[in-house]
């Protein structure tokens, strides 16, 4: 490599540009301390790449810049440019384009410095690895400063071997040695820190993947629940317009009631003021005995309309009753159906248990089934409420004959006082009147009045007896009603379980293994007390808690004699099969005994869920799991 010119700009004592020709042969430099030879050697390592500001003879790599004097203000650049003879083409191949390189360096005060090589920007590496696959640089042996000499006498082995390495020309290999040696070790920390990566990717996808569970359990969930809110407000709204229409019927009643009532106490009020008139003629003297008489045919006129009313009033009673014995009839026919409904449930339900008896794995029909139940249930549910709304109306009647009864006794009161004072005034007059000619008359008008009075006695006292039956009639159909809302409940909570134990697990993202297991009649209970919460987890191998599929080297030791292994009684689960053959079938006095020639990992189970394992933990036959439910 043959230098050719060496620019210098800025740089130290070099303010001004400054250019150094290198001719061939011996080029020197003459001048007195202090003149700047030793900056034009530190301006040539400087450009081929040094990075140490203490070879520079400086604190900062800022003090190369001119820093100013007396007479000239300081710089805020320095430029060194170094020219190459390339013309025999040994430069690396993307600089082999021309035939002379020129290298610049060029730094800014608290910028930094930036490399060119024929005006194209480049990196620091770069012109390190040109000088030194030049076998130059800036602490080459070749620049030779002051002290270099006893510095290579005494220089250590590692140090003479950089200086053969030098003279061989291989330093450019031991850089880029050094360079790949970083990038491999920048690697390997980039791996590291993706094996960290990958692990928590990991975590967040078994996270995710039991939050699509749970969400798919939410969107099952939120289904379910938003079906039965809208069949609630259906219902809710048809009970509504039940409910209005009855209310409209009962209004209409209660303002023809309200009429015929404001009627009533017109025609009282009539006949009041009407008495009122007749009585102070009476009391005047004899001579107006005929207006006494008046007033009495007025007040028997009275007593004709009071038992009519009475009458109409008891016919209205006996309609209600009539009425009320129908609605008792029609709940009599709704119980009878209710109890038909349950009865045909409880064959519904023998018919599911002889059904799961007799077939396994028959899952769907039991959901079917249990579907079925369910609608009945409402249907009954149904009936019960329509039951109770008309417990509810016989209730009211009975109530509203009461109050009629009640009205009815103290009407009847009133005419026995009005007749009390009748009789009076009629002994009176005919204290006054001793020979009237009409006195027989109104006796018997009087004994007339007596007869209805008793008549309207009669009436309310059978009204009295209809209400007191009514009323028994009302206690034993609310017993009915009890009888049947309990059997609902029952009902209901069976429906609940049944639902609970019959749920499809088809919808989540893991089915456990239980669902496809089949069993055996008879020993279900076995299988679960001898799994327990296991048979819950899934056989698929990306699930976080699974069961594999081992195939195993060596045969598994035998169980004791007298057990028979699990495994024959269940089929539909090859990654259980380990386990299963492990577990003998025993029973409960056999197990006591056999226990103690269990080995390892073995167990003994009995058919009504007693469990003895190997370590001696023992279990009572008396708490079937619910998976056990679930397979039988």
């Amino acid at each position: 490599m043959r230098f050719t010119r060496l620019r210098l700009s800025g740089f130290k004592s070099f303010v001004e540009p400054a250019e150094l020709r290198i001719e061939p042969g011996l080029t020197g430099i003459v001048g007195p301390n202090g003149c700047g030879k030793s900056n034009l050697v530190e301006a040539l390592g400087w450009v081929m790449g040094e990075g140490s500001a203490r070879q520079m003879r400086a604190s900062g790599m800022d003090d190369v810049i001119f820093a100013g004097s007396a007479g000239r203000p300081s710089r805020n650049m320095a430029e060194v440019g170094l020219f190459i003879d390339n013309t025999s083409r040994t430069a690396p191949a993307h600089l082999n384009n021309a035939d002379q390189l020129e290298i610049t360096r060029r730094i800014e005060r608290e910028a930094g410095s930036i490399y060119r090589i024929n005006g194209r920007d480049v990196l620091a590496r770069d012109v390190s690895l040109l000088f030194a696959d030049a076998a130059s640089g800036p602490r080459s042996t070749a620049i030779v400063r002051q002290g270099r000499i006893g510095a290579l006498i005494n220089a250590k082995p590692k140090e003479r071997r950089a200086i053969l390495e030098e003279a061989a020309g291989i330093s450019g290999l031991h850089s880029r040695r050094h360079e790949a040696e970083l990038r491999l070790r920048a690697a390997e920390t980039n791996l590291t820190r993706l094996d960290d990566i990958m692990a928590q990717l990991e975590t967040q996808i078994a996270a995710l993947k039991r939050q699509a569970r749970q969400a798919q359990r939410y969107r099952n969930l939120s289904e379910t629940i938003r079906h039965g809110e809208a069949l609630l407000f259906h219902l809710r709204w048809q009970e509504t317009v039940s409910a209005i229409a009855r209310a409209a019927g009962l209004l209409e009643q209660a303002e023809t009631r309200v009429a015929d009532a404001a009627r009533d106490a017109a025609a009282a009020s009539t006949a009041q003021l009407q008495a009122a008139e007749a009585v102070p003629p009476l009391r005047q003297s004899e001579a107006e005995a005929a207006a006494a008489l008046h007033r009495l045919s007025v007040a028997r006129d009275g007593l004709e309309a009071e038992a009519a009313r009475i009458a109409l009033q008891t016919a209205r009673s006996e309609n209600a009753l009539a009425q009320l014995q129908l609605d008792q009839a029609r709940e009599t026919a709704q119980e009878r159906d209710a109890q038909n409904a349950l009865q045909q449930l409880a064959a519904e339900r023998s018919a599911l248990e002889q059904a799961q008896t007799d077939q396994h794995g028959r899952g769907d029909a039991l959901r079917d089934d249990a579907a079925l139940a369910a609608a009945v249930l409402k249907t009954s549910e149904t009936a019960l409420d329509t039951a109770v709304r008309h417990l509810a109306d016989l209730t009211a009647r009975r109530e509203s004959l009461s109050r009629e009864a009640s009205q009815t006794r103290t009407r009847f009161e009133r005419l026995t006082q009005q007749l009390a004072a009748v009789a009076s005034e009629r002994t009176a007059l005919q204290a006054q009147l001793p020979a009237a000619p009409r006195i027989a008359e109104i006796e018997q008008v009087a004994i007339t009045a007596r007869a209805e009075v008793t008549a309207a006695r009669e009436t309310v006292t059978i009204a009295e007896a209809r209400r007191e039956a009514t009323q028994k009639t009302e206690a034993a159909e609310r017993e009915i009603f009890q009888s049947a809302r309990t059997a609902a409940d029952k009902l209901a909570a069976e429906e609940q379980a049944l639902s609970r134990l019959l749920t499809d697990r088809g919808s989540d993202l893991w089915p456990p293994l239980v669902d496809a297991l089949r069993v055996t009649p008879g020993y279900e209970t076995a299988l679960g007390a001898a799994l327990g919460d296991d048979l819950d987890y899934p056989s698929d191998d990306s699930a976080p808690v699974h069961w594999a599929l081992l195939a195993g080297d060596g045969p598994l030791p035998a169980l004791p004699a007298g057990a028979q292994a699990l495994d024959r009684y269940v089929t539909g689960a090859p990654a259980r099969a380990r386990r299963l053959s492990q577990i003998g079938v025993v029973t409960a006095a056999d197990g006591i005994f056999l226990r103690a020639q269990l080995k390892p990992g073995q167990r003994l189970v009995s058919r009504e869920g007693a469990l003895w394992r190997w370590d001696g933990f023992t279990a009572a036959a008396d708490a079937p799991s619910a998976a056990a439910k679930r397979l039988e």
